[in-house]
């Protein structure tokens, strides 16, 4: 195994290879796990093989396909091309890909299978390509060819009844980012997203040479034996599924997830590098996604199952267990199975990559709660940010006495927001909307989307603010006598 330097390492590594043994004789041959905290990958492990004839063991350099976990890149692509104008969340996806005009739909106009539907797998469209039988393996992974025969697929579940998960609507999601980046889909995701949050290490095959010899070999069981044979190589497919990366660049892209929430410990700037020796993560960049957007992307949009435990958002799902809600995606392909995990709440994620088939989710849970007992609470950043000269008249409290609703404006983390001392959980932001005085509340509150308005007196002293539909009167402390 490699080494580490996380205090609780030991436990990590007896985690990984207790995991190992124990599905070994189901198919596993080696497991590529990492830890991902304040921002860097803190620690890693390989155990088992990377390639067993020629005894080739993994580490967090080795690439192996993270299949779905590529989705939550698509999503990305999209959400990129929705700030810039190219389209937008809400539009049907046959204004992009006219040929859907063709798809059953039998629970309305081919309309309702919209953009957003697709992401968040609330759409009902069918979930494999037609044709699909992975027991061949059978998959049609061209978007142009499985366009050419639309009317074979459909919408099997109405829209919006329930998650109905779909492998064929991110392949149409990938389409949509070639046709209106004009630029192929590999290629866009390389230029727009890997090469600006340096993932040097992750990309579509077939890979450069320098990059094939460091991948795993995916294996399965002879049926009803322990015997190790190499996997049927899995079709070719792209936005859907067909991601090789490495614990290393996962570990960059989870820090890139955290790096949305300032308190996590990257607010400030860039993070450091990682302290086995792999680079740390990159901050939250515009560039690439503004924190917003990925906070969005984050924030549940439905739950997924009766018990409260299981909700989608963009291209990601949240999990409850323990009291804790974690935000992750899985991945499985013949000979490969893959868990990206990470916590909000604390500077905090998982990364499990197995060339095998084994439940890749168990291993990255328990090794991220053997991790977070370090930091059981969301530490203070690591560097304070100053509240802007223009920001700071603005902080106070705001009181609506009619209503009893007072509010405090506060600049926490990096951030403007409005607190409220009964509702612990009310933290709405306020992000610039051109005019000094003017904000937007931002989402996942009553208020979202909607302004915040300051108001002042002539010689400059604010007064009040007017926040979505009411005027809350600025609270000044009044000075004693001298």
């Amino acid at each position: 195994m490699a080494g580490s330097v996380i205090a609780s390492s030991a436990r990590l590594e007896e985690l990984t290879a207790g995991f190992l043994r124990e599905h070994r004789p189901r198919g596993l041959a080696g497991v590529a796990a990492g830890v991902v905290r304040d921002g860097e990958l803190a620690w890693s492990a390989g155990c088992g093989l990377a390639d067993v004839a020629a005894g080739r063991a993994p580490d967090e350099t080795t690439l192996l396909r993270i299949a779905s976990i590529t989705k939550t890149f698509t999503g990305t692509a999209i959400m990129q091309l929705a700030g810039t104008g190219g389209l937008h969340l809400d539009d049907p996806a046959v204004r992009h890909l006219p040929e859907l005009r063709a798809i059953g739909s039998p629970f309305g106009p081919v309309e309702t299978l919209t953009i957003r539907r697709l992401l968040s797998h609330e759409s009902g469209l069918q979930g494999e390509p037609p044709g699909t039988d992975w027991a061949g393996p059978a998959y049609e992974g061209s978007a142009e060819r499985n366009l050419a025969r639309a009317a074979e697929a459909g919408l099997m579940v109405p829209p919006n009844s329930q998650s109905k998960y779909s492998n064929l609507g991110y392949q149409l999601l990938g389409e949509i980012v070639a046709r209106v980046s004009g630029t192929p889909y590999p290629d866009y995701l390389r230029q727009a997203i890997l090469e600006p949050l340096g993932l040097s290490s992750t990309g579509f095959g077939p890979l450069p040479a320098a990059l094939a010899a460091r991948c795993a070999t995916g294996y399965r069981c002879e049926p009803f034996t322990d015997v190790l044979v190499p996997a049927a190589v899995a079709p070719a497919v792209h936005a859907e599924g067909g991601l090789w990366s490495s614990v290393a660049d996962l570990a960059r892209w989870l820090a890139f997830q955290l790096s949305a929430y300032p308190a996590s410990g990257t607010a400030g700037g860039a993070v450091s590098g990682s302290a086995n020796g792999t680079a740390g993560g990159p901050a939250a960049d515009p560039k690439v996604l503004p924190a917003a957007e990925l906070r969005a992307m984050h924030t549940p949009r439905y739950l997924a199952d009766p018990d409260w435990a299981r909700a989608w958002g963009i291209s990601w799902f949240a999990t409850r267990r323990d009291g804790v809600v974690w935000i992750q995606h899985d991945g499985g392909l013949p000979g490969f199975t893959s868990t990206v995990c990470f916590d909000r709440e604390r500077p905090l994620g998982a990364i499990v990559l197995a060339n095998g088939i084994a439940p890749a989710a168990e291993l990255a849970f328990a090794l991220a709660t053997a991790a977070g007992e370090e930091t059981p609470g969301r530490p203070a950043a690591g560097q304070a940010v100053l509240a802007p000269a223009d920001v700071q008249p603005l902080l106070g409290l705001y009181a609506m006495p009619e209503l009893g609703v007072t509010l405090r404006l506060e600049w926490r983390d990096g951030a403007l927001a409005l607190t409220d001392p009964e509702v612990p959980s009310y933290r709405p932001e306020l992000t610039p909307a051109g005019d000094p005085d003017t904000f937007t509340v931002g989402p996942g509150f009553r208020e979202s989307g909607e302004r915040a308005v300051f108001r002042r007196r002539a010689d400059g002293q604010v007064t009040a603010m007017f926040l979505a539909a009411m005027t809350l009167t600025r609270l000044d402390p009044v000075p004693a006598d001298s």
